[in-house]
């Protein structure tokens, strides 16, 4: 007996405001219910542009409390309408002055269950995101769901195979890599950085990216979405490079087990030989 879930992602272009791309997104986990999808992210700092390629504190407006904030009650309510599994990465406003790239995760049932806070921030051309974030600190969380033991991981993080690991040390059956990443030197590490991390931990990967060209900055974000499993392979086909995209996959979780069996790479890890790569 084969362990299924049904897993979604969506990939969007920014609508010009924050309410139409909320409605969006509701009207994305709709059509993802009537599929009948459990488990279900979103891209980067889903409601809004990708405000990083300015440096403008007009954008710290878009960060609001995590989970009391209205947009993670407003999709609690939607989780438990539709028996799904939420992952919603926000702008979280922690308190005054302190800013973080965050994910939601809300059970199927519409309960809260944690954050998870980009750990890894770029400060280059067009991805100025120390102006907007500190840097996550609450480790790399993996979150018992309805679904499965879900971790996440977050655009520029997953250039660090380090995170990756402790998510499938902590027992991440599948991780989500929502981003906001755009065509030039980041184009051919999406192709090869996410399916070799799959493999490395024997689990699977959903990653995210937007597409189009926002007003704030040239980058082109290439969609491209797709998830890999346990053996770095692609589950059916990769998104459009340029369309807004509800992707649905079969995700058979059993394989996890089986490739942690076959490969066993945990199991061979050395932690007593890895301490100079802790090191500053």
């Amino acid at each position: 007996m084969t362990n299924i879930v049904r897993s979604a992602m969506v990939q969007a272009a920014w609508t010009g405001d924050k309410e139409s791309m909320i409605q969006l997104h509701e009207q994305y986990v709709a059509e993802a219910a009537a599929d009948g999808v459990q488990v279900m992210c979103f891209q980067e700092l889903f409601y809004g542009p990708y405000f990083c390629q300015v440096q403008d504190a007009a954008f710290y407006d878009y960060a609001e409390a995590i989970p009391d904030g209205p947009i993670t009650k407003r999709f609690q309510e939607l989780a438990a309408k539709h028996n799904m599994v939420l992952v919603l990465p926000m702008y979280e406003k922690a308190q005054e002055g302190f800013l973080y790239n965050t994910a939601a995760v809300i059970d199927a049932d519409g309960t809260y269950l944690g954050k998870y806070r980009k750990t890894h921030i770029p400060q280059v051309k067009g991805f100025w995101e120390k102006f907007y974030f500190r840097p996550g600190n609450l480790g790399y969380p993996v979150f018992d769901t309805a679904v499965g033991k879900v971790g996440v991981y977050i655009c520029y993080d997953r250039h660090f195979p380090e995170g990756w690991r402790a998510l499938g040390l902590n027992g991440a059956q599948m991780v989500f890599n929502p981003s906001a990443t755009s065509r030039g030197l980041s184009k051919y590490l999406w192709q090869i950085e996410q399916p070799a991390s799959a493999v490395a931990n024997m689990y699977f990967v959903g990653a995210i990216n937007r597409v189009g060209i926002e007003e704030l900055g040239e980058n082109d974000f290439y969609g491209t979405t797709y998830f890999v499993d346990p053996r770095g392979q692609y589950v059916g086909e990769v998104c459009s490079e340029t369309e807004n995209e509800l992707i649905v996959r079969d995700l058979d979780l059993d394989q996890v087990e089986e490739a942690r069996n076959q490969w066993a790479f945990y199991r061979d890890r050395r932690p007593d030989m890895y301490d100079p790569l802790v090191q500053p």
